[in-house]
């Protein structure tokens, strides 16, 4: 039995390899294919409260939400790719030019290319940005991983 709409054809769960990755400064037409995306969640922090006299349990408040970095990783890009460009201007600018947050949108997509599920990350910027290790003795794509903060996310879709 399937509750709620069904994610893909027969009901099954949505795979996680198809996902489109949108920048709002290129509108997704430049620079946008990754071969992971993480980091999409939420967590509540505490406060704990003793209560005089109640030694059972500890009382835990609401305090904030905090959200990990979103991480993409991708083959290593031209040096004059938009997202090269931006991130070398946001983490080698010395700030000397403002940072310019951007909107980013990254969907989970079904089998015919329409978006299930979507997340919206607002007022996103580099945090880091990292070649990982290259190793002469395997046959592996060299990657890089851009690490993003932003100030919150919605789930569109």
């Amino acid at each position: 039995m399937v509750f709620g709409s069904s994610s893909s054809v027969g009901g099954y769960p949505p795979s996680a390899f198809y996902f489109k990755v949108v920048f709002a400064t290129t509108l997704g037409f430049a620079d946008t294919s990754f071969q992971e995306v993480s980091g999409i969640g939420s967590e509540m922090e505490t406060e704990d409260l003793s209560e005089g006299g109640e030694n059972r349990f500890v009382h835990r408040l609401p305090k904030s939400l905090k959200h990990p970095r979103l991480v993409l990783k991708r083959g290593v890009a031209e040096i004059y790719s938009p997202l090269v460009i931006w991130c070398r201007s946001v983490l080698e600018g010395q700030f000397i030019e403002p940072i310019k947050p951007t909107t980013i949108v990254v969907s989970l997509m079904n089998e015919v290319g329409m978006p299930m599920r979507t997340w919206s990350f607002v007022n996103a910027f580099p945090v880091s940005w990292e070649v990982e290790a290259f190793n002469s003795t395997k046959n592996e794509v060299a990657i890089e991983k851009i690490e993003l903060s932003y100030n919150y996310f919605d789930r569109v879709v």
